[in-house]
């Protein structure tokens, strides 16, 4: 059976060997944290983009373009964390940035412009771009350590996250402005960074030496290739969870006639199915193995969208909503997982920089298409994008079995 999400990492002699089950279990709950501060922070700010649309009076082209501010910072970051990471290491990063991300949503809403809005969501994308480059670094690591596949466990988290922030928008979408909605996150944001930033900065990232990267050798060119297969992979689905997070809530609202509650619950029920498909994510990859669980993943999503994207009813249109939600739930964490497992910290920075670039460019490429014809049509590319990536799953399946 393919161990497409098991990392076969062994734990050297030296002082990576020494670091206690306790420290081990701290330092898992402090990562699981900060990976559901990121959903949660970043749920919080989507479902008020149909509001802050309409407070800075953008068109659908205009709101893509100001959009693309978190694609330019995200991915320019991901290029640079890595080699920050190496530097510093992945623990501090990430509370730096997390710190940051939790600073920078609270300016949008000060925005009355699409030019200023994108000018302050550069800022917020090279926060949430750094902050996910330098998680699943420690991810990996820590899966390492722990030699226990749980990778999907985290984005589990970034997914419930997702699912509370998106929650407590809708809840507040009628009574909240933006501003007050967005500066309490940031308050909320920071204590969260205070009280589990010192784990993870007492705590160095475990030790490991099983991989060519962490034992200072070149990856091989057939290595190379494979991550950057696992990166298109992450690219085709992220580029779903990026289209749900900016332009769901809005597909409801202005093309399906929801209210701002309802439609704000249109991505909490993604994010809730993404959470259960990633907690039973590990049992799933041990019975079905690689190629059959990508291939039921993307196949999954793709039958999900056409039904979100088409539904000529509100009820409709939420039920696909939670399908491509489950049938994404565990192709991005998997891909990131098995670059890591190929090559280190290079390889996780390399499919996740791919991966995020999807999610980050994904929703601004929508908005355009939606200018040109319609934001239900635009919404069709996620459709044809998760069914690229079982494609490549599929036809992949012998490069990637012994790997």
């Amino acid at each position: 059976m393919p161990l497409l999400n098991k990392v076969r990492t062994a734990l050297p002699a030296g002082s990576g060997a020494h670091t206690t089950a306790p420290s081990l279990l701290r330092l898992r709950t402090a990562l699981t944290v900060f990976f559901a501060l990121d959903g949660f922070l970043f749920a919080g700010w989507v479902v008020r983009i149909p509001a802050i649309k309409q407070q800075t009076g953008a068109s659908a082209g205009d709101l893509g373009l100001a959009l693309l501010g978190v694609s330019a910072g995200a991915v320019v970051t991901m290029v640079l964390t890595g080699r920050l990471c190496r530097r510093f290491g992945s623990h501090p990063v990430t509370v730096a940035c997390a710190a940051l991300m939790a600073l920078a949503i609270a300016l949008p809403p000060q925005t009355r412009s699409a030019l200023s809005l994108g000018a302050v969501l550069l800022l917020f994308g090279a926060a949430y771009g750094g902050i996910n480059v330098a998680m699943n670094s420690a991810a990996v690591d820590l899966v390492a350590a722990l030699r226990r596949p749980v990778m999907s466990s985290f984005h589990a988290a970034f997914s419930l996250g997702g699912m509370l922030g998106a929650g407590v928008g809708a809840l507040v979408a009628g009574s909240l402005s933006p501003t007050a909605h967005l500066l309490a996150l940031t308050g909320f944001g920071l204590l969260v960074t205070a009280l589990a930033g010192p784990v993870l900065l007492r705590h160095p990232a475990p030790a490991h030496t099983a991989t060519p990267h962490a034992q200072g050798r070149r990856l091989d060119g057939r290595a190379r290739r494979l991550v950057l297969l696992f990166g298109v992979i992450a690219l085709c689905t992220a580029y779903g969870e990026g289209a749900m997070a900016d332009w769901g809530a809005l597909h409801l609202e202005q093309d399906l006639d929801a209210t701002p509650g309802v439609a704000a619950i249109g991505y909490s029920l993604f994010a809730l199915a993404m959470t259960a498909g990633r907690l039973t994510g590990t049992f799933l990859l041990e019975r079905l193995g690689q190629t059959r669980a990508l291939v039921a993943g993307g196949t999954t999503a793709t039958a999900g969208m056409l039904l979100g994207a088409l539904a000529p009813t509100v009820w409709l249109a939420l039920a696909g909503f939670a399908v491509m939600g489950l049938g994404l739930a565990n192709i991005f964490p998997v891909a990131v997982a098995r670059a890591g497992a190929l090559a280190g910290p290079g390889g996780v920075a390399a499919a996740s920089t791919l991966g995020y670039g999807g999610m980050l460019l994904g929703p601004p490429a929508i908005g355009f298409l939606a200018q040109w014809s319609s934001l239900p049509v635009a919404l069709t590319t996620v459709a044809a994008l998760s069914a690229a990536a079982a494609l490549i799953a599929y036809g992949s399946r012998h490069a990637t079995a012994g790997a």
